[in-house]
C-alpha cells in the first residue's frame, strides 16, 4: 500500500464522504482481472476492497502453485492418483448436500482414500449414490501439513487479520479445501465475522450466486430465518417469503479453473460445484492484541520496504483501524465488567501505545 491510498483508505473508514457503491445492490456484472503485472495493491484497495465489490482474478495470478502443477492430470481433471499418494490415509470432514441439519449439512469423518473411492463410485452411477452426494469441506490441510507446497497467499490479502492471529497461537486456521463431484454445494451463508474471502478453483468449474449486504434481509422468512438454498422454489411462496419479491438477483459468477474469487465482506453466497462461530469479549481482546503488536513492530523498526508486501503504510492503516475498534471495546459497558486484571498489556495502556503510534505515522 502507498501512502495515497493509504490516505484515501483512511477517508473512507473516518466517513469523509467517500460513498460505499455496491452495499443493497448488486452490480450488474463481475469484474474480470485478467493480468497480474498490470494490478497493483493499490488497485485492488481502491477499485474493490474499499467500495466492497467481488471481482474475479484470472488463473495467471495461480498459475504457479503447487496445487495446480500436482492436483490436477493434462485433461484438467483431479490427479486422483497423486492425491492417493500423498494424502490418502488422512481423516477429512465430508458433508452430505442432500441432508438439512439447521441451515447448513450434516458431517461424518472418513480418509481420503475412501471418499476418492465414493467419489469414483458416484461418478460411474451416473453421479448418483445411494449415500447421496458427499462434498468434502473444511479440510485444514494447511494446517496439518504447512510444508506442503500448495498455494502462494496473493498480496491483495496479505492483511488477514484472522488467519494471522490462529498462526500466532499455532492451534487452528481458516485455510480450507474443498473438493467434490458436480452437484455438489453450499447453502446461504455469509463468511465468518462477516470477513472478506478468497476462493480458487484448482481445477473443474463453480457455480456462484452473491448478495449484496442488506439483500439477505428481503430473503428472510415469516419466522425471520435466512434461506437454505436460494434456488428452492418455496422463496416464491409469498406467505412464507413475504419480502421476496423486494430482492434484487443475485450476481451469478461462472468460476473456471485457476479462477480466484474475491468475496467481499458481508456478501452472503451459495456455492454450487459443476462438469458457525463465536467469540467473547476476552477472546476479541487478545485477538485486536496479536495483530496490534505485529503491526506496532513494523512501525517502530521501520524494516519493511512499502511496495509489494504489507509494508509500512499498510501496518499503518491497520494500526488505525485496530485503534477505532479497540476504543470502541474499551468504552463498551459490558467490556467493562470483564476482569481485565490478568490482561498484558491493559486495554487502555494498549489503545494509547496504537493512538501514539497513529499519531506518529501520520506524521510528515
Amino acid at each position: 500500500m502507498d501512502r495515497e491510498t493509504r490516505a484515501l483508505a483512511d477517508s473512507h473508514f473516518r466517513g469523509l464522504g467517500v460513498d460505499v457503491p455496491g452495499v443493497g445492490q448488486a452490480p450488474g456484472r463481475v469484474a474480470f482481472v485478467s493480468e497480474p503485472g498490470a494490478f497493483s495493491y493499490a488497485d485492488f484497495v481502491r477499485g474493490f476492497l474499499l467500495p466492497n465489490l467481488p471481482c474475479v482474478f484470472s488463473s495467471a495470478f495461480t498459475q504457479g502453485w503447487g496445487s495446480r502443477r500436482r492436483w490436477v492430470t493434462p485433461a484438467g481433471r483431479p490427479d486422483f492418483d497423486h492425491l492417493l499418494r500423498t494424502y490418502g490415509d488422512v481423516v477429512v470432514p465430508v458433508a452430505n448436500c442432500g441432508v438439512q441439519e439447521y441451515n447448513s449439512n450434516p458431517k461424518e469423518h472418513m480418509t481420503l482414500r475412501d471418499y476418492i473411492t465414493y467419489w469414483k463410485e458416484y461418478i460411474q452411477a451416473g453421479y448418483s449414490s445411494p449415500r447421496g452426494c458427499l462434498y468434502l469441506k473444511d479440510w485444514h490441510l494447511c494446517r496439518d501439513f504447512p510444508v506442503e507446497d500448495v498455494f502462494t497467499l496473493p498480496v491483495y490479502f496479505s492483511s488477514d487479520w484472522l488467519n494471522e492471529f490462529w498462526d500466532a497461537l499455532d492451534v487452528d486456521d481458516y485455510r480450507f479445501v474443498y473438493a467434490g463431484p458436480a452437484g455438489s454445494w453450499s447453502p446461504f451463508h455469509a463468511d465468518i465475522f462477516r470477513s472478506f474471502s478468497w476462493s480458487v478453483n484448482v481445477c473443474g468449474r463453480k457455480k456462484w450466486l452473491l448478495f449484496p449486504p442488506g439483500q439477505e434481509e428481503a430473503l428472510r422468512d415469516r419466522h425471520g430465518n435466512l434461506p437454505y438454498d436460494v434456488t428452492s422454489p418455496a422463496l416464491c411462496d409469498t406467505h412464507l417469503h413475504p419480502r421476496n419479491q423486494l430482492a434484487g438477483p443475485p450476481l451469478e459468477i461462472t468460476q473456471e479453473a485457476g479462477e480466484m474469487v474475491f468475496v467481499p465482506s458481508g456478501w452472503h453466497h451459495q456455492v454450487i460445484m459443476r462438469s458457525c462461530s463465536g467469540i467473547n469479549f476476552e477472546e476479541f481482546y487478545h485477538f485486536l492484541k496479536v495483530i496490534a503488536e505485529k503491526r506496532l513492530l513494523v512501525l517502530r523498526e521501520a524494516a519493511a520496504e512499502d511496495g509489494a508486501g504489507l509494508g509500512f503504510e499498510q501496518a499503518a492503516f491497520d494500526v488505525g483501524r485496530i485503534t477505532e475498534v479497540l476504543a470502541s471495546l474499551v468504552a463498551h459497558p459490558d467490556f467493562q465488567r470483564v476482569d481485565t486484571s490478568a490482561f498484558s498489556p491493559q486495554p487502555k495502556e494498549l489503545l494509547q501505545q496504537l493512538r501514539e503510534a497513529v499519531d506518529a505515522a501520520a506524521a510528515p
